[in-house]
């Protein structure tokens, strides 16, 4: 039978043992904060924007476009047929593009891609929006045999447009704070980069340190 150093030394050996294997073993545990990992478990929608002028904008946007969508699709004769056709695309072009911004905003997608310009990619869609349901709602409006469907795709059309000007208007200031803010950080990093070279310039001993 083993005494108790013997114990107290094949214990040792055995904890050495455990170290090593599991230094070397590939599989290690993580030790990453489960709220830091990224999947689609980890999505939260995020009522706060919706709640916000911004967020209620686009859900109007959204609904308005696929109604507008919806009433041009039930129109079932048409001539001349540019108009309806030409109406058709840009509602169902809003609407797809809107309710990914839509998806992408309120569940905060979009900050897991900080390489684009979202305030500037939600104004570029607002403003050609606009300007695109403005020409498409009076092409239509021109050219409409005075049906049920054609008038309400009109007139849903045109609201349309206008719930883009006040969005791009709201863009607008939004994308010019950002502009402003990233050019104040941008400013004050070169003015702190430029005082602490100079404070090297004035401590030789750092240099030498460093050399």
């Amino acid at each position: 039978m083993r005494n108790g150093d013997d114990l107290e030394g094949f214990d040792g050996e055995a904890s050495s043992a455990s170290m090593i294997s599991a230094a070397s073993s590939p599989y290690q545990p993580t030790t990453e904060p489960v709220s830091q990992r990224h999947g689609l478990g980890s999505l939260r929608c995020d009522l706060d924007y919706l709640r916000s002028t911004l967020g209620r904008l686009k859900l109007a946007e959204v609904l308005l476009a696929l109604t507008a969508f919806i009433c041009i699709e039930t129109i079932m004769e048409c001539s001349p047929c540019e108009g309806l056709y030409f109406f058709e695309f840009v509602s169902c072009s809003a609407l797809v593009v809107t309710g990914a911004l839509l998806l992408l905003f309120s569940l905060n997608l979009h900050t897991r891609i900080p390489q684009i310009n979202w305030n500037l990619t939600d104004l570029v869609n607002t403003g050609l929006s606009t300007f695109f349901f403005f020409i498409a709602s009076v092409v239509l409006a021109a050219l409409n045999h005075k049906t049920g469907a054609e008038i309400a795709a009109v007139v849903f059309g045109f609201l349309a447009m206008a719930v883009y000007a006040v969005n791009t208007f709201l863009a607008i200031k939004k994308w010019r704070l950002s502009s402003r803010q990233q050019s104040s950080r941008q400013t004050s990093d070169y003015i702190r980069a430029r005082t602490e070279s100079r404070e090297v310039v004035h401590r030789p001993e750092i240099q030498r340190l460093d050399a």
